[in-house]
C-alpha cells in the first residue's frame, strides 16, 4: 500500500544518515532536509552582492524617459566608437599604403597583400555576398567568382572597373553595357527558331542536342543572330560581356529549356555601381581579394 505526498509534520531525523526530515513523505520515502553546502551559499551571497554593485556603477535600470547612468559613467556605444578609432588608427598606416600602391603592385608586399585581402573579404561580406555567396561560390544567375569563366575579363584592373563601375548600372556612365536581345519576346525568331538554336549552342559545350530538332536550322539561327557577341564557335566575346558557350560554365543552366528561355527574353541582370558607395581603396581591397579567390588571371 502506497502512501500519498504530504506532510506528517514528523520532522524526526532519518537514523540511516542522521540528518533531520522534513516532515515530506511520499510512498513511505522520507525527504532528508539537507543543507546546502556552505561554499555553495556563500558563493550565491557574493553574486548578490556583487549584482547590486553592478547596478550602482553601470547603466542597468530603464526610467520613464532614460536609464540609470551609473557611477562610471560608462556606455557601449561610447565604448565602440573608441574601439572604432583605434582600430582606424592602427589600420591608418597599411590604408594609406595600399591607397598609394599601384593596383598591380599590391601582391609584391606580402605584409600589404594580406592587409588587402583581409579588408576586401570583410568589405565583400557586407556587400557582394548576399548575390555571389559568402565563398564566391556565386549562384543562378549571379557568378561564380572562383573558377576562371568571366564575362568582362578576370585581370586585377578588369575586376576593378566592373566593381567600380558595375554592370547595366544606368546612373554611372561608365557602366558596362552588354544586354542578350529578348529574340523571341521581341519577335525577332519563332518558337521553333529559338528552340533550334538552344540545341545547338548546348552542341557547342559538347552537350547532346535536343531531340527532334533540326540542326542545320539551329546553326543557321546562331550564325544570323548569336554569333556576332558570342563568336562563330561560341568562345565568347569579353568586350561585350557575352559569355563562351563552349566550355562548361553555365550562369542560368546548361539544359535546353533554360537556354531558350535566355534566347526567348533576353539577359540584362545589373550589378550596383560602388564607386560613391565605397572609398576606393576598399574598391582596390575588393579587387584584390576577388582576384585571388582562385579565377583571377594575370
Amino acid at each position: 500500500m502506497t502512501t500519498s505526498p504530504g506532510d506528517n509534520h514528523d520532522h524526526g531525523v532519518d537514523p540511516v544518515t542522521g540528518t533531520t526530515t522534513t516532515g515530506h513523505v511520499w510512498d513511505g520515502i522520507r525527504e532528508l532536509n539537507t543543507p546546502l553546502p556552505r561554499w555553495w551559499l556563500w558563493t550565491f551571497y557574493v553574486t548578490v552582492v556583487w549584482s547590486v554593485a553592478y547596478w550602482i556603477v553601470y547603466p542597468a535600470w530603464p526610467l520613464a524617459t532614460g536609464y540609470t547612468g551609473g557611477l562610471f559613467g560608462w556606455r557601449s556605444r561610447e565604448a565602440v566608437v573608441s574601439d572604432l578609432d583605434a582600430l582606424k588608427v592602427q589600420r591608418a598606416g597599411f590604408g594609406g599604403k595600399l591607397a598609394a600602391t599601384p593596383l598591380e603592385e599590391v601582391a609584391k608586399d606580402e605584409q600589404l597583400f594580406a592587409f588587402a585581402r583581409a579588408q576586401g573579404k570583410a568589405a565583400f561580406g557586407d556587400n557582394c555576398a548576399p548575390c555571389h555567396g559568402a565563398g564566391g561560390g556565386g549562384a543562378k544567375g549571379f557568378p561564380n567568382l572562383n573558377d576562371d569563366d568571366w564575362l568582362w575579363g578576370g585581370k586585377l584592373e578588369d575586376i576593378q572597373t566592373t566593381i567600380r563601375h558595375g554592370i547595366r548600372w544606368t546612373a554611372d556612365d561608365k557602366t558596362r553595357i552588354g544586354n542578350m536581345p529578348a529574340f523571341g519576346r521581341d519577335g525577332v525568331l519563332k518558337r521553333a527558331e529559338v528552340n533550334a538554336v538552344a540545341s545547338y549552342v548546348r552542341t557547342l559545350s559538347g552537350l547532346s542536342p535536343t531531340t527532334g530538332v533540326d540542326p542545320a536550322l539551329g546553326a543557321k539561327v546562331y550564325g544570323d543572330n548569336c554569333a556576332a557577341c558570342h563568336g562563330d564557335k561560341g568562345e565568347g566575346k569579353l568586350e561585350l560581356g557575352a559569355p563562351n558557350l563552349s566550355d562548361q560554365v553555365w550562369l542560368y543552366g546548361s539544359d535546353a529549356a533554360s537556354i531558350a528561355d535566355g534566347v526567348w527574353n533576353g539577359r540584362g541582370q545589373a550589378m550596383p555601381a560602388w564607386a560613391g558607395r565605397l572609398d576606393e581603396t576598399t574598391i582596390k581591397a575588393l579587387s584584390v581579394y576577388v582576384h585571388s579567390l582562385g579565377g583571377g588571371t594575370k
